[in-house]
Formats: C-alpha cells, structure tokens, sequence
C-alpha cells in the first residue's frame, strides 16, 4: 500500500510540474504523455545506476558512469547538443567569451612531452620568454611527461595572478620558468589592414562575446586613417558561436529595421525574430564576404543574410550547413545542458542547414539533404539561392589541397622543428609580407629531414589498394595481375622525388611557419595574405565594378574561377 501511495504521489508531482510548463507557454499539452514517459523512464536509470555502483565486481566512478550515460543519450540526438560538467566550465566559457585564465600559449604533442608552438604575443609565456619548441618536463614540481594536450592545458590554465613553476628544454639544457597566470583574451579581430589603396581586410575568426564591438572598431580606424573605399570580410574556417553576434555584425551593414534572421523551434519562446536594431556604420561600402567549408553557423548566418539583402559579394567555396542553434541551460553542480533549441533563417526564408539529424539511418548515420529536395528561394534582387546545403558563393573560387608529402612533414613536426632552428641561426627576417626563403634555405631543409621519418600514402595509392581489395573480393585479381601491378607502380610515390615536384608547395609552409615563429599570429596571417589567391580574385572584383554590380543584381552568370591558372 506504502509502494502504491509513492508511486501516485511522484504522478501527481510530474504531472503538476508539466501542468506548470503548459501554463508558462514552454510546453504544449501534446507533451504531457512524454512527460510521464520521462518519470518512469528516470526512475529505471535511477535504478540501473543506483545497482551496477552497489553490486558491480569492480570499483565504479560514478561520476564518469553518468558523464558516459549522458553522452550516450545525446548522441543519438545532433552533434551539438551536449553536457558540460563543471570541469570543462573553463573551455566552455573561452568558446563563448574567447577569455580564460592562463599563460597564453597554443601547445602540440611531439614524442612523450608536450612543446610550446605559439606563445600569444603580449601574455604570460610570452613575457616569461617561452619561445616555440621548448618542452615542458615539470609543473610545479610535477612531470608532465606522457601528458596528453588536454590535460596539460587544464594545469596550465588556472586563476589569473597565479604563478606556476614550470622546467622546460631548451637546447639541451633544463631551464626554469615562473609563470603568473593572467587573464587571456585572444582577440576575434587578430588582424586587421590594407590589402592595397583603399581597399580594407578584416578577418573574423569566432562569434564569442563584444565579436561585434571589434569589427566596429576596426571599420572605424580603416575609415578613418586609411579612408577605405571598399572592404573585405574574411569569415574563412570561422566555426560561429553567438547568435545576437552575428546580428550586430551583419547590422554594422544594412538598414535598421532590416531582418537578419529568424528561428524556428517547438517551443514558443524560439519562435522569434532578429532585427537590426541600429544604424548601419556604413550600409553603402562594397562588400566582399571570404567563406569556405569550415565557415558554419553564425558565419553562415552573416554571409546568408548578406547575400539575401544583396548587401554583399560572397566569395569562396560552400560553407559548412548548420543552420542550428544552441541555447545552454544551467544545471545542478555547476554543470551546463548545450541544448538545439531551434533551426534558424536567414532573410529569403531558407534554412541553410545540410544534415538531418531527425531523421537517422538504421546504421545511425545521417544524411545530406539531396539536391533534389532543395528547395529554391529569391533574394531581394530576386537571386536564386538553395536551402539545405550551406551558403553556395556568389563567385565560388577553385583551391587545390596541400600535396602529402606537404601534410606529413608538417604534421609530423618536421617544419615546425625546422623553423625553431631556423630562427636560432637567424635572428631578424624580412617582414611577414615580404619574406621568402631560398634554394639555399630548402636545401638545408632537405638535410635536417635527412633520415627523420615521413612516409606517407597518396589518396591515389589508397584508392588503388581498395581497388585490389574489391578485385580480389571478387576473384579477378589473377586475371589482371599484371596489369595491376604495372599501373600501381607508375602511381606509387617516392619521397625524395616528391621533395622536388611539390617543393613550392612545402616551402610555402616552412615560410609561414618561420614567419609564425618571429611575428606569431598577426605575421602569420599577413603572409597568408601575401600568398592568397581568394584575396586576389576579391581584390580584382573590386576593380571590375560593372561586374560586382551585375552579381548583386543577379545578372552575372558564374564561372568557377581556378586562380592556379592566374
């Protein structure tokens, strides 16, 4: 009777609580029954859990038993709804605010120990004089050696005006550091400029919070000391963040009163719509938005909306397609729920987001929208544009990947080494925009990777090994033998062969890594410039400006522009 009166009075608590979230306008009374499903449903979990701690043979941690438990339920949901336990606070709040409390240094694994790869100019590492390719062997007074790069990056980062006592290598010799922890804010604005006379580059690299405020500021000084005619917005591998970000930014270009986006989702308070809500700093000045396939979310909601309005040329390749967004929730414990709450649009009514994930396959795969059940929609100007595939550029510009033998040599180290001994023998360069190295240079570079391992596999070699898998599968291999064989070895590679035929290709890397080195990241990204083939093509719209116009008014028919060929 006990058990029975327990059981109607949790009903009743449910149902009274889900009673409350119809009333409030969170809930319909369409999910009343699921509500019940949850109760039922948490007190078996509750169950299972409570048991496999108590009776389980071996020692459990409950803490990691639930952490795993969560993960698994949300998976099968999207990729962006996810659990943030109170340990992972910190690199949650650096997503959102690009602040956290630490040296200030990007770091990579190589062998048993961590190095140091970038220190940020101006911060903690920087002034304690941590140079690129030190070790890290000793945090107060610990080892850190077999440390991977997570773990070392949470006791690195800690309260800022604290002070960690670090031992790194350095040519040999055990050196030590006192570090104080400060509070590190890495710029979403790193770098700002000229390309040439009047024409402004800024690049955007995250959505996280004032994002808005520093492209504002840096359109004003371009505007001002530099009087810039036209301008262009890098949003290349931008991975979003801020929703009410990306609004201001597209703000900053077009009309008050201008829809920028909307969102859609089951419940009431998601159903909204955002509006510039200012004047805009300049809604007249030519406007070329950089984009490519690492450019999602707030990114998209940016060049989407631009592109709707015709406010703006979008330029590069088709960008990632997610067209979701997140709201974080507080829970017990210090911990967050990043929930999808809705699915956003920009001004022409499409949704740009590429992947299903309501609807998954029996393998719990997901699939791309395909192009048949895309639907079409007008721009302002009356443009056609696509949903569901991300934002397709205005003017899509053809990029060829970096070769494999380029990829392994940097993956592997072996040009960021180089660069650290490089600089060692070289103590000033020419600036970041300027410097080139030489025949000399790259023969040096030949004999430092002398020996070092970096075999590698061509994406031609994989698909030939396939290919001899399925033939043999099928029992035709004997037939073809030699065939095969004689056609493997024309397409094999060879690794000092390589090292001439792709030696532009690598000696691009080893410059901007050397740069890196002397001028961290603002040198970086101006040598990138130098070398930008995107950044070419913008800078040639700009000087044809019957064309820029004809693409705005939806006149211009596209060609795919393969700038290697320039």
């Amino acid at each position: 009777m006990q058990g029975l009166k327990q059981y109607f009075t949790r009903k009743i608590k449910v149902f009274f609580l889900v009673f409350g979230f119809i009333a409030l306008g969170l809930f319909s009374s369409s999910y009343v029954d699921d509500y019940f499903d949850i109760s039922k449903n948490l007190e078996i979990f509750t169950s299972v859990f409570r048991q496999v701690n108590a009776y389980y043979v071996d020692e459990t941690k409950p803490g990691e038993l639930a952490k795993i438990g969560i993960d698994a339920m949300l998976k099968n949901l999207d990729p962006y709804t996810t659990y943030i336990p109170e340990s992972e606070i910190e690199d949650y709040r650096f997503m959102t605010t690009g602040q956290y409390g630490g040296i200030g240094s990007l770091i990579r694994k190589k062998g048993e120990y961590i190095v140091i790869s970038e220190p940020y100019e101006g911060f903690a590492a920087f002034k304690s004089g941590l140079l690129a390719g030190d070790t890290l062997l000793m945090v107060d007074g610990k080892s850190v050696k077999n440390k991977k790069t997570d773990e070392m990056s949470k006791i690195l980062k800690g309260q800022p005006g604290t002070t960690i006592t670090v031992i790194i290598k350095r040519d040999g010799k055990e050196i030590e550091k006192k570090i104080t922890r400060e509070e590190i804010k890495v710029k979403a604005v790193p770098y700002f400029g000229l390309l040439e006379e009047g024409v402004g580059y800024i690049i955007l690299t995250s959505f996280t919070e004032n994002c808005a405020k520093e492209i504002n500021d840096a359109l004003d000084s371009l505007k001002k000391n530099n009087n810039i005619k036209s301008l262009v917005l890098d949003l290349r591998n931008n991975p979003g963040g801020l929703l009410h970000e990306s609004v201001n930014i597209a703000n900053l270009f077009v009309e008050k009163g201008e829809e920028i986006v909307s969102t859609k989702g089951k419940v009431a308070e998601w159903q909204k719509s955002y509006k510039a809500l200012n004047n805009a700093f300049d809604k007249d000045i030519p406007l070329i938005v950089l984009v490519n396939k690492g450019s999602a979310s707030a990114s998209e909601i940016v060049s989407g909306s631009l592109q709707d309005l015709d406010r703006a040329v979008i330029m590069g390749q088709r960008t990632f397609g997610k067209g979701l967004v997140q709201t974080t929730k507080n829970l017990t414990y210090n911990s967050k729920l990043k929930v999808t709450t809705a699915k956003y649009y920009v001004p022409s009514g499409r949704c740009i987001q590429a992947l299903d994930y309501s609807h998954r396959n029996a393998d719990g795969s997901v699939g791309k929208v395909a192009d048949s059940l895309m639907k079409s929609f007008k721009t302002r100007a009356g443009r056609t544009v696509l949903d569901g595939g991300g934002i397709k550029p205005d003017i899509t510009v053809k990029t060829t990947d970096a070769s494999a033998i380029a990829r392994t040599l940097e993956n592997k180290l072996l040009i960021f080494d180089f660069a650290v001994q490089y600089r060692k023998k070289h103590p000033n360069i020419a600036s970041a925009s300027a410097f080139k190295i030489n025949d000399v240079d790259y023969t040096d570079f030949l004999s430092f990777i002398q020996g070092k391992d970096f075999t590698y596999t061509t994406s031609t070699e994989k698909v030939f090994k396939e290919l001899k898998k399925t033939i043999e599968e099928e029992q035709y291999f004997d037939a073809v033998t030699e065939e095969y064989q004689s056609l493997a070895q024309k397409v094999s590679h060879h690794e000092q062969e390589d090292l001439i035929t792709f030696k532009e290709d690598i000696k691009k890397i080893i410059e901007r890594e050397i740069v890196t080195q002397y001028y961290y990241q603002k040198g970086k990204i101006q040598y990138a410039l130098s070398n930008d083939l995107e950044v070419k093509n913008a800078l040639a719209l700009f000087k044809d400006e019957a064309k820029f116009k004809a693409i705005l008014a939806g006149t211009f028919v596209e060609k795919v522009e393969d700038l290697d060929k320039q």
